[in-house]
C-alpha cells in the first residue's frame, strides 16, 4: 500500500536546492528566530550532548482543551523542553533532553492526565539524514485582515524546528523556513488549521518530488496496478495516491532515477494504459484559488436565496391581504410569520455562517481579535436579541420588535463583500499567472543515435526537460527552456520576459530563453537550464518573494489592526451605555424609539451598527495589494523588485549614482587611435599589444584584440570583440606570454620575449618609472578631452605607444539624466576612468557632480559619504563589478542584467540594458506609494466617518439611523474598493523618452 499524505517526508536535493538562489534575499524577507542555536542542537534518534525528538500516539482528545491539558502535563516534566500537540493528527511532538527524562517518563505523564498514549516508531528513510532546512510555501485559507495575518505569523514561529515564517494577507500564502528534522509540512498544516484556517503546501525547495495527474484509474484494479508499478521502479522512496482526483505524489532519489525516467516507466510498465501530466505547483494554486471564491460565492448564493422570503415577509407581504393573514396566524406561543423568520434566520446564522462562529473562536482563543469577531458579535447580537423579544412576548404579552432580518442581511452582504474580495483579490496576481503560462506545456525532445546522429522525435511535457536535452523548436511556438541553438537561424520576441520589444536574431550558439516566442526559422536547441534554475522560473520567484514580503509601511496597519477590534467593542459599548442612559434620563424623547420598542432595543441597533461597520480588512489589505500589483507590473515592463521594502525606498531617492562603463555608455568599446612613439613598426605594436591584452577578461582588452585581429587580417569583429572565424584565434599570429597579471585601476603587465610590457593609465607607468614625455602627455590629454580613455604601452622600460578607445553614450543617456533632474533626484557619475575622460562624458550627459580615478571599493565609501545627512541613494551597475556599491546603496539596481535575474546585490533588476528602466523603477515606486497612502487615508477616513455615523452621532439632527444591515453592506464594500484602488496600477504604462522631460518633483 502506498503511505499516507502524513507518512510523506520532505527531503531536500543532496548539493543544494533551487532555494539556494537568493539567499540573501530571503534572510532579510524573512524574520529571525529566536530559537535558532536551541534548535540547532536538536538530534533525530539522541546523543549524548543534544536534544532528542520523539512523537506520541495519544487516544482520547476531544477539544482543544483536551489538547492544552496534555501540553500542560508534558511541560511539567523536568527536562521536557519542548511539546506540541495535534489534535486532529491524535499526536504529541516532544522535544527533550534524554539525560533528564526516558521516554516512558513521557507516557505515563500523558496517562496521568486521562489519555492513553504510544510512542510511535521512527519513520524508516533511505538516503543520509537531511542537512539544513527546507522552504515551504503555504495557501492560508480564511485570513481577513492584518489581525489574522499575525495571529498565523506568530503561531508558526512558535513551531518547534520554524526557522522563520512570513504570510502575505494578498495572496493568501505563507512561507516557512523549518527544519525537516524537526517539524514536518502536516505538522505546520496541523497548526495553521487549528488556529482556524486553512492550510496545504504548495510546493518546498525540494527537487524529488513529483506530483503527477494520472489517467487511466477506472476501478480499485487499476488503483493496484499503479501501486505494483511504483514500488516495483528502483529510486521511488514514497508515494501517495488520491483515486478519486488522480492526483499522484511520488517521491523519489535523483541520484537514482530521473523525473522522465520514472514517468516513461509508469507508463511504460502499464503499457500505455496510463497516461500521466506533471502538474506546477502555481497551476495548483490558481486551482485553488478559483475554488476559494467558487465556495465563497456558492455561500452568498445560498444566504441570498433564503434572505429573500425574509425581505417579503417584513416588507411586502404585509401589504397583501391574503400573505398578511397567514403571517398573523397565530401557531402556537409565536404567529405564523415569527416562526418563519426564526427558522431561516436559523439557518442563516448557524449553517451559513458558522464559519464565521468557528473563526472568531479560534481567533479569540488564541488571544487575537478579527473581523470574524466582529461579524460574530453583531449578528448574533441581533439575534439572540430577536429570540429574547419572541420568548418575553410569549410569557409577558408585551411584543417588542424582532431584528432578525438583520442579521440574515447583514451576513448576506458580507458574504458578496468577500465574494467581490476574493475576485478583486485574484485580479492583483494576474501579472503573476500570465507569467506561469509563458511556458509551455509540452516540448518535441529529439533522440540522438550512435555519433549523435539524430533518429527520432516524440512529444514530452516541458516540466521533464533535462539539461542537456536536444529540443526542437517550430515557428510560431514556445521555447520551453533556457538553452542555447546547436542548429537553424530565426528571430526570437523575448518581450513577455526581457521587456525588449524588437525581436532578437538567433543564430548558432545564440542563447535562448525559455516562455520566448520563435518568429520565423525553425531551431534545435540544447538546454542549459531547466525547472527552478530557468530565467522564468527564477522571475516568478523573484516576482513571488516580493509579493510575500511587508512594506515598512505596512507596519502602521499591522498596529492597528492590533487593537482596533478591542477599540471597536469598547465604542458599540460606549454608544449602548450612551444611549441608553440618555433615555432613562429623558435627553431624547420617546418618538424616536420605534414601534413597541424600549431604550434598550434603540440602543443596541446603534451599538450593533458600530460593531459591524467597523473594518480592519480595508488596512490590512491597503499595503500588500498595491505592493502585490507593482511587482507584477514591474515585471511586464522587465524591472524586477525583490520586495517591499526597495519598493517603498526607491520613491524616496535623492541621489542616482551612476558607473561609466556599460550604464551610461554602451559598454562596446572601439580602438578609434593607435599612435606608436617609436621606431617600432605598427603591425609589430599591435602585435605586442594584443599579445599582452589576449589574457585579460577586460571589455577595453577586447576591443584591443579585435582592433589588432582587424589591422592584420581584415575580419570584423562581432559586438563582444570576438572573431567570427575561430580558427584564427589559434592561428599562432599572437605572441607567447607569461607572469599575466591585471592590475585593478590600472592596467596589465605581462612577458613578452622575457621582456616586460606595460599597458595600462599613467599609475601605472608612474609606478613602474616609465617617463611621459610631453608630447605623449598632451597626446593624451587631447583623447581624454574627447571622451576617450587613453591607454599607454611601455615595452622593455620605454614608451612606445599610445591607444584611443572610446565607448558611445547610450542615445537615451542625456534625456534620462535630464528626466531625473525634473523629478528632484541629482545624478552622480563614479567611474575608475581618468578625470579628463570622466568630465567629458559628464558634460556630454549633463551630469555635473563627477567622482574619477574611483576604485570599486571606494564606490561604496562615496555612497556611504552621500547617507551620512540621511539621504536615499541609488546605485545603477552592471550587478557584477559593482556588487559591492550595490550591497552598500540603499536602492541598488543592476542594469542589463539580461538572463542574469538572481543577482543577489540588486534591490532591483533592470533586465534590458536601457536607463529609461531608471525612470521607470522611481515612477513606479513613487505612483506605488502614493496609491497605497490613497488606500490608507480611505481607509482610516472611512472608520472614521462610519463609525460614528453608525453610532448615531449625527441622528438627533439628520434623524437617519443607519440599519445593521447596511452598516454590514458599507463595511462589505469598504475593503473592495480599498483592492479595487490598488488594481488602478494595472493601467501603470511606463514612461517615454516623449514624456521624461515632463516629469516634475513631487
Amino acid at each position: 500500500m502506498a503511505p499516507s499524505r502524513r507518512d510523506l517526508q520532505l527531503t531536500p536535493v543532496t548539493g543544494g536546492s533551487p532555494f539556494e538562489i537568493g539567499d540573501t534575499e530571503e534572510v532579510r524577507l524573512l524574520d529571525s528566530y529566536d530559537d535558532e542555536d536551541v534548535w540547532s542542537k536538536i538530534e533525530e534518534g539522541g546523543g549524548e550532548s543534544g536534544l532528542r525528538k520523539i512523537q506520541v500516539g495519544i487516544t482520547g482528545m476531544t477539544c482543544a482543551a483536551c489538547s492544552n491539558s496534555v501540553e500542560g502535563a508534558l511541560m511539567s516534566v523536568n527536562g521536557v523542553f519542548k511539546a506540541s500537540v495535534a489534535l486532529l493528527q491524535n499526536r504529541a511532538d516532544v522535544v527533550f533532553d534524554p539525560t533528564l527524562v526516558k521516554e516512558e517518563d513521557i507516557k505515563e505523564a500523558i496517562e496521568d492526565a486521562g489519555f492513553e498514549a504510544e510512542i510511535l516508531a521512527e519513520p524508516v528513510t533511505t538516503g543520509t539524514k537531511t542537512q539544513g532546512t527546507l522552504v515551504g510555501q503555504f495557501t492560508i485559507g480564511g485570513m481577513t485582515c492584518a489581525a489574522c495575518v499575525n495571529s498565523v505569523e506568530g503561531i508558526l514561529r512558535d513551531l518547534p524546528g520554524v526557522k522563520r515564517a512570513v504570510v502575505a494577507l494578498a495572496t493568501s500564502l505563507g512561507e516557512v523556513e523549518y527544519d525537516p528534522n524537526v517539524i514536518n509540512k502536516d505538522e505546520i498544516v496541523t497548526a495553521i488549521e487549528d488556529a482556524g484556517f486553512e492550510g496545504s503546501l504548495v510546493q518546498s525547495n525540494q527537487q524529488d518530488k513529483l506530483i503527477l495527474r494520472v489517467e487511466g484509474i477506472l476501478g480499485e484494479l487499476d488503483a493496484q496496478v499503479l501501486e505494483g508499478i511504483l514500488t516495483r521502479l528502483n529510486g521511488v522512496r514514497s508515494f501517495r495516491l488520491d483515486k478519486i482526483s488522480g492526483e499522484l505524489e511520488v517521491v523519489f532519489d535523483p541520484e537514482v532515477v530521473s523525473s522522465r525516467s520514472l514517468v516513461d516507466g509508469i507508463e511504460g510498465e502499464g503499457y500505455g494504459k496510463f497516461k500521466l501530466r506533471v502538474m506546477s505547483p502555481y497551476e495548483r494554486l490558481t486551482s485553488k484559488d478559483t475554488g476559494e471564491a467558487s465556495n465563497m460565492f456558492r455561500r452568498f448564493i445560498s444566504s441570498l436565496v433564503l434572505s429573500i422570503p425574509l425581505f417579503f415577509i417584513q416588507v411586502i407581504c404585509p401589504h397583501i391581504a391574503l400573505f398578511d393573514a397567514l403571517l398573523v396566524w397565530r401557531c402556537g406561543p409565536f404567529m405564523m410569520g415569527d416562526w418563519l423568520k426564526w427558522a431561516l434566520v436559523s439557518v442563516i446564522q448557524f449553517v451559513i455562517g458558522k464559519k464565521f462562529y468557528v473563526a472568531a473562536w479560534r481567533a479569540l482563543r488564541n488571544g487575537s481579535t478579527n473581523m470574524d469577531v466582529l461579524v460574530a458579535l453583531g449578528t448574533s447580537a441581533s439575534y439572540f436579541y430577536s429570540v429574547g423579544a419572541l420568548l418575553y412576548g410569549a410569557v409577558t404579552g408585551f411584543w417588542s420588535p424582532t431584528y432578525f432580518d438583520a442579521s440574515a442581511m447583514l451576513i448576506t452582504f458580507v458574504l458578496l463583500g468577500k465574494y467581490l474580495e476574493s475576485l478583486a483579490k485574484g485580479k492583483t496576481s494576474e501579472a503573476m499567472k500570465k507569467l506561469v503560462q509563458l511556458t509551455p506545456a509540452t516540448a518535441i525532445l529529439l533522440t540522438e543515435g550512435k555519433g549523435g546522429k539524430l533518429v527520432g522525435e516524440r512529444e514530452i511535457d516541458a516540466l521533464l526537460i533535462l539539461p542537456g536535452d536536444t529540443l526542437k523548436v517550430h515557428p510560431g511556438a514556445k521555447i520551453p527552456a533556457d538553452g542555447v541553438v546547436v542548429w537553424g537561424s530565426s528571430y526570437v520576441n523575448e518581450s513577455m520576459v526581457t521587456g525588449e520589444s524588437v525581436p532578437v536574431s538567433k543564430e548558432v550558439d545564440s542563447p535562448v530563453i525559455g516562455g520566448t516566442i520563435n518568429m520565423h526559422g525553425a531551431l534545435h536547441m540544447k538546454a542549459t537550464k531547466v525547472g527552478s534554475d530557468a530565467v522564468l522560473s527564477q522571475i516568478i520567484s523573484l516576482v513571488e518573494t516580493a509579493q510575500m514580503s511587508k512594506a515598512p509601511i505596512q507596519k502602521f496597519a499591522d498596529y492597528v489592526a492590533s487593537i482596533f477590534v478591542p477599540v471597536v467593542i469598547t465604542l458599540a459599548l460606549f454608544t449602548l451605555i450612551g444611549w441608553s442612559i440618555g433615555g432613562a434620563v429623558g435627553a431624547y424623547p420617546d418618538e424616536w424609539l420605534p414601534k413597541n420598542g424600549t431604550h434598550f432595543v434603540f440602543s443596541l441597533m446603534f451599538s450593533i451598527s458600530v460593531v459591524v461597520i467597523a473594518c480592519p480588512c480595508a488596512l490590512g489589505l491597503a499595503t500588500p495589494t498595491a505592493v502585490m500589483v507593482a511587482t507584477g507590473v514591474g515585471a511586464t515592463n522587465g524591472v524586477l523588485i525583490k520586495g517591499g521594502d526597495a519598493l517603498e525606498k526607491a520613491h524616496k531617492v535623492k541621489y542616482v549614482i551612476f558607473d561609466k562603463t556599460g550604464t551610461l555608455t554602451q559598454g562596446k568599446a572601439t580602438v578609434t587611435t593607435a599612435k606608436v612613439f617609436s621606431e617600432m613598426d605598427r603591425g609589430e605594436f599591435l602585435t605586442l599589444v594584443a599579445s599582452a591584452e589576449a589574457s585579460s577578461e577586460h571589455p577595453l582588452a577586447k576591443a584591443i584584440v579585435g582592433y589588432a585581429r582587424h589591422f592584420h587580417f581584415f575580419e570584423e569583429p562581432t559586438e563582444d570583440g570576438e572573431s567570427n572565424n575561430k580558427d584564427l584565434q589559434n592561428s599562432g599570429w599572437l605572441l607567447d606570454t607569461s607572469n599575466f597579471s591585471a592590475i585593478p585601476g590600472k592596467g596589465i603587465q605581462c612577458l613578452v620575449n622575457e621582456k616586460m610590457i606595460l599597458v595600462g593609465n599613467r599609475k601605472l607607468m608612474s609606478e613602474n618609472a616609465i617617463t611621459i614625455p610631453d608630447h605623449v602627455e598632451k597626446f593624451v590629454e587631447d583623447l581624454e578631452e574627447n571622451a576617450k580613455t587613453g591607454v599607454i604601452v611601455a615595452y622593455n622600460g620605454e614608451l612606445v605607444g599610445v591607444m584611443g578607445i572610446a565607448d558611445p553614450l547610450k542615445r537615451e543617456a542625456a534625456v534620462v539624466v535630464e528626466g531625473l533632474l525634473r523629478m528632484g533626484v541629482k545624478p552622480i557619475m563614479v567611474t575608475g576612468d581618468n578625470w579628463r575622460t570622466a568630465r567629458a562624458v559628464a558634460k556630454e550627459v549633463g551630469i555635473e557632480d563627477v567622482r574619477a580615478e574611483v576604485m570599486p571599493a571606494g564606490k561604496a565609501e562615496v555612497i556611504r559619504s552621500l547617507q551620512k545627512d540621511g539621504s536615499t541613494v541609488a546605485m545603477v551597475g552592471d550587478g557584477i563589478n559593482d556588487s559591492p556599491a550595490l550591497a552598500a546603496a540603499d536602492v541598488g539596481m543592476a542594469i542589463g542584467a539580461g538572463t542574469d535575474v538572481a543577482i543577489e546585490a540588486a534591490d532591483y533588476v533592470l533586465m534590458r540594458n536601457n536607463l529609461e528602466d531608471v525612470i521607470t523603477a522611481i515612477d513606479l515606486s513613487r505612483k506605488t506609494l502614493s496609491r497605497i497612502r490613497l488606500n490608507y487615508v480611505f481607509a482610516m477616513a472611512y472608520n472614521v466617518v462610519s463609525i460614528p455615523v453608525a453610532a448615531g452621532v449625527f441622528f438627533p439632527v439628520l434623524r437617519v439611523q443607519m440599519p445593521p444591515w447596511a452598516a454590514g453592506a458599507c463595511m462589505a464594500l469598504s475593503s473592495v474598493s480599498v483592492v479595487c484602488s490598488s488594481l488602478l496600477l494595472r493601467r501603470y504604462k511606463k514612461p517615454r523618452l516623449t514624456t521624461i522631460l515632463e516629469f516634475t518633483k513631487e
